[in-house]
């Protein structure tokens, strides 16, 4: 038993569920299948972006412009709807994937080739981002009269008894729990954030490994785009503005170490999870919205010192042994 719940996964699926009891004692129906999956949708946006950070952080990176990615992407698909309102959703949506995988390619690219550390780089392209988008809308908004219904229809449109929006993060989660698991780039993410000097001994490209988890999280970021403005319905430069944050939070809470090489998909699913809950539930219980950023800011915090914490042991069993095999 203490082995099984030493996995953060299984921790965390225990402290959303006494989070939801505790909701549901002082709000009856808050467990409601209808709430549940409408509070699912309305985290399912994070769900992807998270995802696509966990690559980057697992392999010792960061992404701070992927919300800005999101931006961009999702505003150019809105102008190509705008400017060519017969073209099929089905473009529009490559299209803001495409251009997100490109946005992410240059993270990658400057990381790599470049050698710049992932923090700046990103803080740079993230206000070049923004920048192109007040370029491309001359400081407007593209707003829901001028997108055509069927644009705005898809991520609201409802399958199986879930909406569309729902479906598109089960898809990435499925994809990424594959990847992460199965594939050769799963595990060199891994590696190389676990110990990037013992990765290239063995034959992996430590710049080419960081390209691509910075290329799957720019293709993220471009679906969350498109998704993202199709659902509210307008774009402008400061959409998903800070939401960045959100998704660091959601890796870090989900047990994904920010040091690289530890976490899992599920992970960052559960701690995405456990963040829209947390949104969701404190505007219900009066809370009010600047102690709502105070406590998720604590959550965050409890999150680190609780992965920092679980790290140290192991340090100490090595040292203690090593005492012993003296």
């Amino acid at each position: 038993m203490a082995a099984f719940l030493k996995h953060r996964e299984v921790l965390l699926l225990v402290a959303i569920g006494l989070l939801v009891g505790a909701i549901e004692l002082r709000f009856p129906g808050f467990v409601a299948p209808g709430n549940l999956a409408s509070i699912y949708n309305d985290t399912a946006i994070l769900i992807i972006l998270a995802l696509g950070q966990a690559a980057v952080i697992l392999s010792r990176g960061i992404d701070l412009s992927i919300a800005a990615n999101l931006a961009l992407s999702g505003t150019v698909a809105a102008l190509l709807n705008v400017a060519f309102p017969d073209l099929p959703v089905i473009f529009l949506l490559a299209a803001a994937v495409i251009n997100g995988t490109v946005l992410g390619a240059i993270n990658g690219l400057l990381v790599w080739r470049l050698s710049i550390p992932p923090i700046v780089v990103t803080l740079g392209t993230m206000t070049i981002y923004r920048g192109i988008i007040f370029l491309l809308t001359g400081g407007g908004w593209v707003n829901a009269h001028e997108m055509t219904d069927a644009f705005k229809a898809v991520p609201r449109a409802v399958f199986l008894g879930l909406p569309v929006l729902s479906w598109f993060s089960l898809a990435a989660i499925a994809v990424m729990v594959v990847v992460l698991t199965r594939t050769r780039l799963g595990r060199a993410f891994y590696a190389v954030g676990g110990n990037p000097n013992a990765a290239v001994y063995t034959g992996i490209s430590v710049g080419r490994t960081h390209f691509f988890a910075y290329l799957l999280a720019g293709a993220l970021a471009g679906l969350a785009g498109y998704l993202w403005v199709a659902r509210y319905a307008v774009a402008y430069v400061d959409i998903a503005n800070g939401f960045e944050l959100d998704v660091v939070a959601a890796c870090v809470i989900g047990g994904i170490s920010i040091a690289g090489g530890v976490g899992t998909a599920i992970g960052a699913v559960l701690g995405a999870l456990f963040l829209g809950i947390i949104k969701n539930a404190l505007p219900v219980i009066d809370i009010s919205p600047f102690w709502q950023m105070a406590i998720s800011g604590a959550v965050i915090i409890i999150a680190v010192a609780v992965n920092a914490r679980a790290a140290r042991p192991k340090g100490r069993v090595i040292l203690k042994n090593a005492e012993h095999a003296l």
